[in-house]
């Protein structure tokens, strides 16, 4: 009966959490709209999947775009069709966008079902295993690639949380066809470790808080608030980040710089480990957030903080992706 009250008065505070962040969301004033971001969609594998799509500018046919996909997180509820959005305006805050028209690459949001992704976790609820969310994506490289001149050496990934633990999963999957990730706040997943394989060398770029609450610094249960539901387990973020050492054949020594502390107040300094000289050109670079929570960094702070934890304001996550991207494709 205890364990049943307890389960009882955890779904009840999900629920209010959920409605509170639900309610402050809507409360955030809206971007206004981009003339040149557009949402579409494709029929794959029998789901119409849906994606939101930024074009530069300046984009001409005649010179090869590298392309960026920003996958959302999932633990924010949202209707279809609002994820890839609130990624794309409220959690990168049009940041890529605007390094889009700057530096002109096509940038993509895409949408997973029902808010997820099927990362590689086993029996996690909310998360359809049946779903092809890698074929997905390998099927939205190559339509875009046949309508737009993208360099097919400069395919990138980024994501939060559960589009964290994605980019992983298309690194191993789809190393052959994407030069670089940026996981943010999320580690490589136990499940996926067991059973995939990169077929080559990917640079990686990891950005992690110490003090996230969701995501553990030190590997284990991925807590789902409060500690009422587990969502399967992940290895540290030393380990994440000792497995692409190897696997890339890094320096295994790595290049330490501590940032400057642009912002006392955020409760957070930056830690940067470089691991250079990868086959292939390669590096693995960790951006450790000493401090950090489940945020993205120089990204809006969450109003319920106890459950986030600190967003870092000493580094942009936005530019630091991108520059990280723009120095790694397929060699």
């Amino acid at each position: 009966m205890m364990k049943n009250n307890k389960k009882l008065i955890g779904v009840l505070v999900i629920a209010v959490v959920l409605f509170i962040v639900a309610i402050f969301s809507g409360c955030i004033n809206r971007i206004p709209d981009d003339p040149n971001t557009y949402t579409r969609s494709i029929i794959y594998d029998g789901l119409e999947r849906t994606y939101r799509i930024h074009i530069p500018p300046s984009y001409n046919n005649s010179t090869k775009n590298p392309l960026v996909f920003v996958l959302h997180g999932g633990w924010v509820a949202r209707s279809a069709g609002e994820q890839g959005e609130h990624m794309e305006e409220k959690t990168t805050l049009k940041g890529f966008n605007i390094l889009s028209d700057n530096e002109g690459f096509i940038v993509v949001y895409p949408e997973g079902i029902e808010g997820h992704w099927n990362d590689g976790r086993k029996n996690v609820s909310n998360i359809d295993e049946k779903i092809d969310d890698v074929g997905f994506i390998s099927a939205l490289i190559e339509n875009l690639t046949e309508e737009f001149n993208i360099d097919s050496k400069r395919i990138y990934v980024t994501g939060m949380s559960n589009g964290a633990l994605m980019s992983y999963r298309l690194a191993f999957e789809l190393s052959g066809k994407i030069a670089a990730i940026a996981p943010v706040v999320g580690s490589i997943t136990e499940d996926l470790i067991a059973e995939y394989e990169p077929s080559r060398p990917v640079s990686v770029l990891l950005i992690s808080g110490t003090d996230d609450p969701l995501m553990p610094w030190e590997g284990g249960d991925i807590i789902f608030f409060l500690r009422f539901l587990k969502r399967g387990k992940v290895l540290s973020v030393n380990d994440s980040v000792k497995y692409w050492v190897e696997y890339n054949n890094c320096n295994s020594l790595p290049n330490i710089t501590w940032l400057p502390d642009k912002d006392p107040r955020d409760g957070t300094l930056v830690r940067r480990e470089i691991y250079s000289q990868g086959d292939n050109e390669t590096e693995v670079v960790l951006y450790a957030i000493e401090g950090g929570g489940h945020t993205w960094p120089d990204g809006p702070q969450n109003i319920l903080r106890f459950l986030f934890g600190n967003t870092c304001r000493d580094i942009n996550a936005n530019e630091i992706i991108w520059d990280f991207f723009k120095n790694h494709p397929i060699k």
